[in-house]
């Protein structure tokens, strides 16, 4: 059995993993990191120093101010983590890089089979239409989210800029930006609302056509399977590195 370490256990997506472990006859979670106190099945620390427990794999869902710890963590015990937090600066992307030369680092700024078969057909489109069609994104979250645009937004944006295989400069605020449109742009909306667990669409308007892709979800348990799978990929992995979800879909 694979035994796991879950930051962020007292999150909602936390419990929610939590419960599904639980089920799981492939996979254990042996200790919790949370900075407040929670009510679990297993050992729960304020901070990873503490942790006592073995582990073959880290899940991460806290948020992106617990990086440090826990890098500093998975690569002092050589234990493989799988970061699907957040909000992550240019600088911590950084440092998971350089930790991914000690250790496997799974990342992906969503944890969604769906979401990652759609960033494939985003690129795929987005090399079809080229910049003779505008491409806009509108992601949509609950009211608690922090970060906005969303991890699942910029892949969708990196997709389409792979496709058309050109830097495309990316646009959150178009009130502040009086001047007419360019095909060098990438438009990205964030709205902020009630319980919406998320929503995305990208839109490649063309002229007298409008192609748009969009992708609901409807349980955070969508996004715990993915965690959840994605672990058991990583915990047989020795050979350091950065993965994603497209390393997972093509090990099935």
């Amino acid at each position: 059995m694979i035994r796991a370490i879950l930051s962020g256990c007292g999150g909602q997506m936390g419990r929610v993993i939590t419960n599904m472990c639980a089920d799981d006859p492939e996979i254990e979670i042996v200790a919790g990191v949370d900075v407040n106190p929670v009510d679990a099945a297993y050992p729960v620390y304020r901070s990873f120093p503490e942790i006592k427990e073995e582990a073959d794999v880290l899940i991460d869902f806290s948020s992106s101010s617990a990086l440090e710890g826990l890098l500093a963590y998975c690569t002092a015990k050589r234990v493989p983590a799988v970061v699907c937090s957040t909000g992550h600066s240019d600088e911590q992307i950084a440092s998971m890089k350089k930790a991914a030369d000690l250790i496997p680092i799974f990342r992906s700024g969503n944890m969604s089979l769906g979401i990652n078969l759609l960033c494939d057909l985003i690129k795929q489109s987005a090399a079809v239409l080229g910049l003779d069609f505008d491409v806009e994104i509108v992601e949509k979250h609950h009211n608690r989210k922090i970060d906005a645009p969303s991890g699942t937004a910029y892949m969708l944006a990196e997709a389409a800029e792979k496709g058309l295989q050109k830097d495309m400069k990316y646009v959150y605020d178009r009130h502040s930006v009086r001047e007419r449109r360019n095909s060098g742009q990438i438009g990205i909306s964030s709205v902020r609302g009630g319980s919406i667990p998320g929503e995305h669409s990208v839109i490649f308007a063309g002229k007298d056509e409008v192609i748009e892709f969009k992708h609901t979800i409807y349980s955070r348990e969508v996004f715990a399977v993915g965690a959840i799978r994605a672990a058991k990929y990583l915990a047989t992995k020795t050979a350091p590195g950065m993965y994603d979800m497209g390393d997972v879909i093509a090990n099935n």
